[in-house]
């Protein structure tokens, strides 16, 4: 039972050593992964809130305008 202990604990430690840099790469690449979706919730946000800009101008524009040409009538 003791010699089954040994060996499970050397095959650990082997396993554990050989596969850090494997389980660093994917953490790496886990790390990358989260970064880029973050990356495009932004990018998308910042595109809805330049739509949203965008529509705002537009519609302040149409009222100033408007407000122009009623002033213009009225004093003709």
């Amino acid at each position: 039972e003791v010699s089954l202990l040994r060996r499970d604990c050397c095959l650990s430690i082997i396993l554990t050593h050989y596969n850090k840099p494997c389980l660093l790469y994917f953490q790496r690449l886990h790390e990358g992964v989260i970064r880029d979706l973050e990356r495009q919730s932004r990018k998308l946000e910042n595109i809805r809130l330049l739509q949203e800009q965008i529509t705002l101008t537009k519609q302040l524009e149409a009222e100033r305008d408007k407000m122009l040409m009623e002033k213009g009538s009225h004093q003709s």
